[in-house]
């Protein structure tokens, strides 16, 4: 089943205590933002992608694209002062009657398999997104104390993509914007609709490169997928 994917590239990424936009910094040779493309470049399901930057670096990421051979970015959307906005200002730019993923830039390990469970979970129900099972113990702590240990066979953590029906997306931010509401994924914008928002198992190596270490466990994931 086709589907389009919005990509949002236009944080800063401090925390990773880079001078520059972490999706730039390399990995293997290659950007990082170059690693996450080519999942959906090669993904024969996949029909467009949207890809949102800062102004600023628009010339930029549009020369990477081309530079890699890139195809499918049908569109550089401008990025917003937060990322809600950002993904918003990329959803415009799809197609309105599509399945349409929104993945993070810094996970460039997501699997066609797990995607395609996605698009056929979110085309079924609405809405879908990847998460796994919490595998630490998860203690509820307030001022330095533990007050509660936390049940955790309930608890998923939640990764991108997340999949949706364009209809259903769309009226979720456009909800959200008139409430002046941010959330901290779309998942919980739908969510506030009373929409119900279904789980696909994902897979614990589609990391998000958050800090310099990340980029560590980025190369031994690499080679892991290199040694299958």
């Amino acid at each position: 089943m086709n589907y389009q994917v919005v990509i949002p590239a236009a944080g800063r990424g401090t925390r990773m205590k880079a001078d520059k936009n972490k999706l730039l910094l390399l990995l293997k040779g290659r950007p990082v933002i170059i690693h996450t493309l080519e999942v959906f470049e090669k993904d024969p399901n996949c029909s467009g992608i949207i890809l949102v930057v800062q102004p600023e670096e628009a010339s930029l990421f549009s020369n990477l694209v081309n530079e890699y051979d890139v195809s499918k970015v049908k569109k550089l959307a401008h990025g917003g002062s937060e990322r809600q906005e950002s993904v918003y200002n990329g959803l415009k730019e799809a197609d309105p009657s599509a399945v349409v993923l929104v993945h993070d830039g810094a996970r460039p390990f997501i699997t066609t398999p797990i995607i395609a469970r996605l698009v056929e979970k979110a085309a079924e129900e609405g809405a879908a997104i990847a998460a796994v099972p919490v595998k630490d113990t998860i203690k509820r702590v307030e001022k330095g104390k533990v007050v509660e240990t936390v049940e955790r066979s309930s608890l998923w953590s939640v990764q991108t993509p997340q999949a949706f029906r364009m209809p259903l997306i769309m009226q979720a931010h456009e909800k959200a914007q008139a409430d002046q509401y941010v959330g901290t994924d779309e998942a919980s914008l739908v969510e506030r609709t009373g929409r119900c928002v279904q789980i696909v198992e994902g897979d614990y190596d589609n990391i998000k490169l958050t800090t310099p270490e990340d980029l560590i466990f980025a190369e031994a994931i690499i080679q892991k997928r290199k040694s299958l």
